[in-house]
This record gives structure tokens, sequence and C-alpha cells, in this order.
């Protein structure tokens, strides 16, 4: 991966996301068959969120522990669907600490909707004495590199991997069994026409959010009306943003104020693909990757997408939503 450079960190970090991608592999295979080999439905346990786990979330989350803890370069790994983060033993450890949703919108499995895989991915700080859960409790742009895996009418795997770098997308080839570089450089528009949001939930929105979102459906001054698309496969939705343009929201509400997204797995790896591609995100208040989060599993509100559509939620916040207090 000639974007990296040819430092021992930077060949450190290839292969770390190597072995992601060799996760992603397995998953990809896995969701293929789901219908075939008794993959669908739930395994009857049930995860940190109080979410009821499916099959293929408690497969995918070991493949990607196994993949991850076999390249002898992560020391520190954070699942969605595991309580503790897993702090890897002395002599198998490495310099990376990795994140991650092994199977993002797996409610969507059993009617065949795309789902996918989020990571995102720290230095383990140079300066501590031992590894230890608090070495991932950082702001996002601390974060080195992250990506999603995207498991729908092809599996594509779209990276920055590094601070700033081109957002990349690379295409399973199921003959060859490998990753080919089908998107070089993927840039958001300035703007685009789609707005992204469960409407279901609009009674419980605030106002910031409820007005942004008549705007899209009737145009606002010389703007166009948008249309609206939702998957409700957040991996879905965002791969779709950086493509088209547009904005994806999941705000907080009166029914769930801190929103239901988490912060290290969820938001903070989009937020770092939406403005290595030239977007913006934005929990409503502050730049998403400014937050530090406090424990491994906080939640938070999320606006990302076209850099003018999102700056138009926060003038709405400014105008509308009280600022936050501590």
């Amino acid at each position: 991966m000639e974007l990296l450079g040819d430092r021992a960190e930077s060949k450190d970090l290839i292969l770390l996301l190597q072995s992601i991608a060799t996760g992603c592999k397995y998953v990809s295979s896995a969701c293929r068959q789901c219908g075939l080999a008794d993959l669908a439905g739930e395994s009857g346990k049930t995860n940190v969120q109080g979410e009821k786990q499916k099959k293929l979330d408690v497969l995918a989350n070991e493949a990607f522990k196994n993949s991850i803890m076999a390249s002898g370069l992560a020391a520190v790994l954070v699942s969605e669907e595991d309580d503790e983060a897993i702090l890897v033993e002395d002599g198998k450890r490495g310099n990376f600490c990795v994140v991650f949703d092994p199977l993002d919108g797996s409610s969507n499995i059993d009617c065949g909707v795309s789902v996918g895989s989020i990571f995102g991915i720290y230095h383990v700080p140079k300066d501590v004495e031992a590894v230890n859960t608090g070495n991932v409790l950082r702001a996002g742009r601390e974060m080195v590199a992250a990506g999603y895996c995207l498991y729908g009418t092809m599996t594509i795997l779209v990276l920055a991997p590094q601070p700033g770098a081109d957002v990349v997308g690379f295409t399973l080839d199921p003959c060859l069994g490998e990753f080919v570089r089908t998107h070089r450089k993927i840039t958001i528009p300035e703007e685009g026409h789609i707005y992204s949001i469960n409407e279901g939930n609009s009674k419980f929105w605030n106002p910031a959010t409820r007005t942004y979102v008549e705007e899209c459906k009737a145009g606002h001054g010389a703007r166009k009306p948008k249309t609206q698309r939702y998957v409700g496969s957040m991996v879905a939705d965002v791969h779709r943003t950086l493509l088209y343009g547009g904005i994806f929201m999941y705000p907080g509400d009166s029914k769930n104020p801190n929103g239901k997204l988490r912060v290290l797995y969820e938001c903070f790896p989009m937020a770092f693909l939406t403005e290595c591609a030239g977007g913006t995100a934005t929990t409503g208040y502050k730049h998403m990757l400014d937050h530090e989060p406090q424990s491994l599993h906080e939640r938070s509100p999320l606006y990302l997408g076209s850099r003018r559509d999102v700056m138009r939620v926060l003038e709405l916040y400014n105008n509308h939503v009280p600022a936050l207090t501590n």
C-alpha cells in the first residue's frame, strides 16, 4: 500500500490493515452463506448494549478478534460485542489499539439488506507505562486510520489510511479472493441532494433537527428540496453519503438524549473518513473528532456529510438549541 510509504511504523500499519481485511473477507463469505448455513436468526445471547445478538454478530466478532490478534500488532481491542476491552498479553502485543463494530446493521441480516463492519486504529501512547483501557479513551483526532467494509451487492473496503489521506475503496474480487482498488480518491460533494435520517423518531427530535428536515423537504432559499434515503444500516447510509453527497443524521432526542451511535467504533471512524473525504462531522455542539469519550461504549448524536449541509445544521443548533452545560 504505497499510500503509507516505507517507514517501519507504516509497514506495521499496513500489516494490521491486511489482518482487518482478512476478517472482512471472512465476514463477507459468511454473509453470502447466511441463508444456507444456518447463520440467520438470533444466537440467544445479549451484548453489553442490551441488544440481542444475531448468530452472525457472534461469528463476525470472533473473526475480527482472531484475525487482528494473530497479526501480533495490536495491544488493545474494543468491540461493540464485548463488555470490556481485550488487553493483549505480553509477547503477543503490538503498538496499536483497534476499535471495531464487527457487524453494523445486523438487524437487517435476515432480510438481505446491506450490512457492514466499522473500525478505527490508534497508536498506543508512547509515554504510557502499562497498556490499559485508557489507551483508547481519546479524541477521534488521535486516530491514525479508519475504515469500513460494506457487504451488499459487492463487498467494498473503504479506508483512510492516515489522517488527511485520500479515502480509497477496494472491491473484493470473489474469483481472486483479493481486494482490488476501484476508488482511487473518494471526495464528498460540497453539498448534496439526499438527506438520511430515521423519520420514525421525528416526534422526539430537537427543534434544530426538525427545522432542518422541514427545509430538506420544502427547500431552503435557493436550494431545491432534497430526497430522503434511509437504509437503517449505518455503513450503507454513510457509504452512499460519501459517494453522492448530502447528510446522514442520527441525532440525540427526547427519548435518547445522547443518541444511539457508539462514539469509539461508529462515530469516530465515520467522522474520520468523512473529514478525509472533504466533508465534516459534528455532534451538533462541536466537531465529532474533538469529543473525548469517558467510557468504552459511550454514545453520541452525529451529523455528517457534505460541508454545506452540515454547516446548515450547526446554524440551526446555534439558533434553536441551548448550549450544553457541564
